[in-house]
């Protein structure tokens, strides 16, 4: 039991109770609950928690209220429990719910206009106290914050050093970021962070996206992941690194799944040196270190990876190859049947170094590319989106229903499923940039679009006709990628 914050309690119930005594029309405590009612919650409760909650179950003064635990349909979040609102209902007051103690208690208010994330006090009982001793003054206002800390992208502490932090956060998401509550230089401590989407920009779709937040690791962290719905990506992202030896990792992930797991993941063979040095792409090593073993992978509930020439449904249809770029800048990897709404997926060759880059997916039907021009990506290389077939084979095999947990998976291969939204900005933007990628593509043609794939997430669906400055009824004339995808651009046709 921890003796001084059991003492810290009653004192702030003493304190809150003369208020609510002296104070009556300013500070009004509702009643607590019994140790019944808290022996049956979904969290624990401390003891100077329950010191706490068993004499007030919450408070309302003259700006704020204040509830320390459920009542009626209310539950506890992920992690935390919502003690309130802030700012006229645009953010929340919430504390961390730890065996050890309640905390901390974190301010947040996600809109996309102002963001703000304090965290106020690092346990509940200090928090309560501060609150007494302001409503004391006859001061209800939040302290200010005078001290910061930033947050870091999940996707960093996953595939950094500290072994704590890196188990809570898994493998990462590059749309979430991660606080450290426990390396907080004091209170109260405002965080330097934003979501990852933009409201600045207009779409075609109303803007619904929002801010999810979980307290991990029994308050370790915080977690603040952004749910991009009807918006465009406001700023980079830290995607996972592709490892250098990817092309080789993948083979022999994909073998060994293979030998496990017969039923569900299978392999054909790959081809000769000769046979490569007779298509019409150049086939740089890395690839061949992939397709010398391996031809084709057959995942059940994913679309089947078809790599070499020859395969049915790499096809393309004329008005469709011409938009995508023509002879020698791409090659076909998977047809995705799916009714009218069909889709590409393609590796991006680039003609001038040969080299393959970024996979992408469109739609197969080149009137719906014209009419609704929109590119998804897929992964950064072929050797990437082996890795990923391998890594959900392997997630999916770990559970029943194999094929519908993959495919469930899977829904990112095809255009426009919700995914993330770069912005396609004119590429008149770029006129006079430092970067020589962007550069280049000012000169494209007037009334081009074109978004920078470099720092976005993966999955991201690039929906040219979602973007403000695209005109209304404008046709596709053809798609433009540049450094094997790395950027992507749409030239409408003339007129």
């Amino acid at each position: 039991m921890n003796d001084a914050g059991v003492r810290a309690a009653s004192a702030v119930v003493r304190a809150l109770k003369e208020l609510a005594r002296d104070r009556a029309d300013e500070v009004e405590l509702f009643d607590g609950f019994t140790d019944a009612a808290m022996d049956g919650w979904s969290v624990p409760v401390p003891e100077e928690v329950r010191v706490v909650l068993r004499e007030i179950g919450g408070m309302e003064t003259q700006e704020h209220e204040y509830r320390f635990g459920p009542r009626g349909r209310e539950v506890f979040g992920d992690g935390y429990w919502t003690l309130g609102e802030l700012d006229f209902g645009e953010g929340s007051l919430i504390v961390g719910l730890g065996a050890a103690g309640w905390g901390p208690v974190i301010g947040v208010n996600a809109s996309g206009y102002d963001p703000d994330v304090t965290v106020q006090a690092g346990e509940f009982v200090g928090w309560l106290t501060g609150v007494a001793e302001r409503l004391a003054d006859g001061v209800e206002d939040r302290p200010r914050a005078k001290l910061t800390t930033s947050a870091v992208s999940s996707v960093e502490v996953a595939e950094g050093t500290d072994a704590e932090l890196t188990a809570l956060v898994g493998r990462g998401d590059p749309l979430t970021d991660l606080v450290d509550l426990r390396a907080l230089p004091g209170h109260p401590c405002a965080v330097s962070w934003e979501p990852y989407f933009s409201t600045a920009h207009n779409t075609a779709d109303t803007g619904s996206s929002e801010v999810q937040f979980r307290i991990v690791g029994d308050g370790r962290a915080l977690l603040l992941r952004s749910v991009v719905s009807g918006d465009f990506l406001g700023r980079a992202v830290r995607r996972h690194t592709v490892p250098e030896d990817a092309a080789g990792r993948a083979v022999a992930e994909l073998r060994e799944l293979n030998a496990r797991f017969p039923d569900f993941v299978g392999l054909e063979p790959g081809c000769a040196d000769a046979d490569m040095d007779g298509w019409p792409v150049p086939v740089p090593e890395d690839v061949r270190d992939v397709l010398r073993e391996i031809g084709a992978v057959h995942v059940i509930g994913l679309p089947a990876l078809r790599m070499l020439p020859g395969a049915p449904g790499r096809e393309v249809d004329h008005d469709l190859h011409r938009m995508l770029g023509g002879d020698g800048t791409y090659w076909p990897v998977a047809r995705i049947d799916s009714g009218r709404h069909g889709a590409l997926v393609q590796v991006r060759i680039d003609p001038e170094g040969g080299r393959w880059g970024y996979a992408v997916s469109v739609s197969t039907s080149a009137k719906e590319l014209r009419e609704y021009p929109e590119v998804t990506l897929v992964a950064e290389s072929l050797a990437d989106l082996l890795l990923t077939y391998a890594r959900l084979a392997r997630e999916a095999a770990q559970r029943p229903d194999f094929a519908g947990r993959v495919a469930r998976d899977a829904r990112w291969m095809q255009p426009n499923t919700g995914e993330p939204w770069p912005r396609p900005a004119p590429v008149t933007e770029w006129a006079g940039a430092a970067d020589p990628l962007l550069a280049a593509a000012a000169e494209l043609p007037d009334g081009t679009h074109a978004a920078d794939l470099r720092e976005v997430p993966i999955p991201s669906d690039l929906c040219f006709y979602r973007a403000d400055g695209w005109p209304y009824a404008a046709r596709l004339d053809r798609l433009h990628f540049a450094a094997g995808g790395r950027l992507a651009a749409a030239v409408p046709a003339a007129g």
